[in-house]
């Protein structure tokens, strides 16, 4: 599809999202709702239709290659996916479950169960940072040569009882066929009847017979093959031979996939030049204009200051904001209403708080009913208006008739990059006015910049916290990649994806909870779970700071049904490292205190520096053992 596709899609996204921003932040205050199902319904409803805008933007940022474009699409990508994670985290608080089956939902907005899935981002891998990817080399390159020496150690894989059994009947029947052959040898040998001696044939003829028995086995191993092919192909388990290569429709997909990357790549690197050059252009052309007209309204405050109060103020630290929180859009007199304010509401805070828990007791005591459900305040909404507002301002209604390549705009280059110009001049500006005053205060009211730098420093904390030791503070990341490999502990993960566990949408579990029956979660829920809760937060850091944190996922069912393989996909999606601290795997690799701080310093330290990381722990429950069973002490003793 053409780029104007993309931008349709794009500005239908935005409308949509401007729909639930208004819906989400009305003028008036929400109302609590009694209704529990009611409640929940509302959730539903939003994270439904948040999910489609999802999809949608995850479509527009991968084939778009406009920079800046890219860059509004990507915050607001982000944002979706983090108020997608809250409303997860409404309904599960709310319902005490992580399974939700929203069919009268998906009824309402003619969707169908496929529109559920969640779309993993393609950024995930194909926009991480180049030291990731080196690391990444790093630790392949580490991995082949272990495999190509012979260097790794052997894991004793645990053994049933089953097959130890079936191991030793073969042996024993092995010892016994050899045996008996022994005893025909020696029954012939002590034969009186001599046994004919047969002729030997030719040195050409055994070669002759040597031949055709290798070229009449490879001929029936050839026909046994393709009589194979054809009852499977027949059976409908494999594909035809023709259609295992690849169409023209795959082939030319490929190939404009190839080019929308290299564009992209492209545009980014001349964006990139085109902001180093229009920065550097403003700071030389506008930098002292800028300096002189914050210096001149700094020096025009302290005046104002010392006129209404008779000292000069205190000038705000960098941690403070500096000078660039004294012109907020307030004059001097309104800081110190502001301030006067907040003392007010300091001294009356904690009556009000003593008035809520009385109120709250007293409901409790009456038998009052219950406040109504509300939504948590959510940490994306501020950061998705603000990517409206800018679509809404720039971009919708902008037109690029003669931007057929989709290069970037150079006046929005300017206008974000004079508030950079404006920060790092401001932060200049201001220490050289904190000297300017120190020398009006010396000046005029004859006090040092001692008596107000003793006054305005804060007690701090007199216990500071000691840093922890790092163990290996004299080794390269990659002697702790190998060592860990050599160990086992760090692995990499299968080539599987989360396509590739399949499974089907529960079409019953709202009529069985409708009956009071709580139904099996899908292979489809848990494949939404995983993308929700580990891949998304791995995937993009913004999501992993802002949204309800996930410290860690339980996977649990017998053998076999795909707890590995969720894992490996995990790692394969987000680019992750894995690490495999199983109890059979650590079993007596680090004994000790000692070893167990250094197999988690490396652990750990290895894990921050190659992010994102994953730490598997395939058997968990054995960490909690009181005491081993014989038959795995035996297989850890193997």
């Amino acid at each position: 599809m053409s780029q104007r596709t993309y931008n349709e899609l794009w500005a239908e996204a935005q409308v949509e999202l401007s729909r639930l921003l208004v819906e989400e932040l009305p003028e008036e205050p929400i109302l609590p709702q009694k209704d529990r199902a009611a409640f929940f319904q509302t959730v539903a409803m939003l994270y439904v239709r948040y999910l489609q805008v999802f999809r949608q933007l995850e479509k527009v940022y991968d084939q778009v290659v406009h920079p800046q474009k890219r860059r509004l699409v990507l915050h607001t990508l982000e944002g979706v996916m983090g108020r997608i994670l809250e409303l997860k985290n409404e309904m599960v608080d709310k319902e005490l479950c992580e399974y939700h089956y929203m069919d009268d939902v998906l009824h309402d907005l003619k969707l169908t169960p496929a529109d559920l899935e969640i779309a993993i981002p393609h950024y995930f891998l194909s926009e991480r940072s180049k030291d990731n990817r080196e690391r990444t080399t790093m630790l392949r390159n580490i991995l082949q040569t272990m495999e190509s020496t012979g260097m790794q150690k052997r894991v004793t894989k645990s053994m049933s009882q089953d097959e130890a059994i079936r191991i030793i009947q073969v042996a024993e029947r092995a010892r016994q066929g050899r045996l008996r052959a022994a005893l025909n040898e020696a029954s012939r040998r002590l034969s009186k009847i001599p046994m004919a001696e047969e002729p030997k044939p030719s040195d050409m003829d055994r070669a002759a017979v040597r031949i055709q028995k290798f070229w009449r086995g490879y001929v029936e191993r050839k026909k046994a093959k393709a009589v194979r092919i054809e009852d499977m192909t027949f059976l409908g388990m494999t594909p035809h031979p023709k259609y295992q290569a690849p169409c023209e429709a795959i082939i030319t997909a490929d190939a404009n996939e190839t080019a929308i990357r290299n564009k992209q790549r492209e545009h980014e690197d001349d964006y990139q030049k085109a902001v180093t050059e229009i920065a550097n252009h403003l700071l030389e052309v506008e930098g002292q204009d800028i300096a002189n007209n914050m210096k001149e309204q700094i020096r025009q405050w302290f005046l104002e200051c010392r006129n209404l109060t008779g000292v000069f103020p205190d000038f705000p630290d960098d941690d403070e904001g500096g000078s660039a929180i004294l012109f907020a859009e307030k004059d001097y007199e309104e800081l110190l209403a502001e301030m006067a304010a907040l003392e007010d509401d300091g001294k009356n805070k904690k009556g009000k708080e003593e008035e809520k828990k009385d109120a709250k007791k007293s409901k409790g005591k009456d038998g009052e009913e219950e406040e109504g459900l509300v939504m948590l305040p959510s940490a994306f909404l501020a950061d998705l208006e603000t990517c409206n507002k800018t679509f809404v301002d720039f971009w919708e209604t902008r037109t690029e008739s003669r931007n057929f390549n989709q290069r970037h705009e150079v006046e929005l280059i300017k206008e974000e990059k004079r508030v950079d110009i404006e920060s790092e001049i401001r932060v200049k500006v201001d220490e050289q006015m904190r000297q300017e005053l120190a020398d009006w205060r010396l000046a005029v009211e004859k006090t040092p910049a001692k008596v107000y730098a003793k006054k305005k420093a804060g007690k701090g904390d007199k216990k500071k916290k000691k840093g922890e030791k790092d163990l290996t503070a004299d080794r390269t990341l990659e002697s702790l990649c190998q060592e860990m490999v050599e160990e086992g502990l760090l692995k990499q993960a299968s080539s599987v994806q989360m396509q590739d566990y399949l499974g089907d949408f529960n079409y019953l579990g709202t009529t069985l909870r409708q009956n009071d029956i709580e139904p099996m979660p899908s292979l489809a829920d848990v494949r939404q779970l995983i993308s929700l809760y580990g891949i998304l937060p791995l995937g993009s850091h913004v999501v992993h700071e802002k949204a309800p944190l996930t410290k860690a996922i339980l996977l649990v069912g017998p053998a076999g049904v795909g707890k590995k393989m969720l894992v490996h996909a995990i790692c394969q999606e987000t680019g992750a490292t894995l690490f495999d601290l199983s109890p059979f795997n650590i079993a007596g690799k680090y004994p000790g205190k000692s070893g167990l701080a250094m197999m988690l310093h490396l652990v750990f330290k290895v894990a921050r520096l190659m992010q994102p990381s994953v730490i598997w722990i395939g058997g968990a429950e054995k960490m909690f053992y009181k005491k081993v069973p014989k038959e795995e002490r035996a297989n850890l003793n193997a």
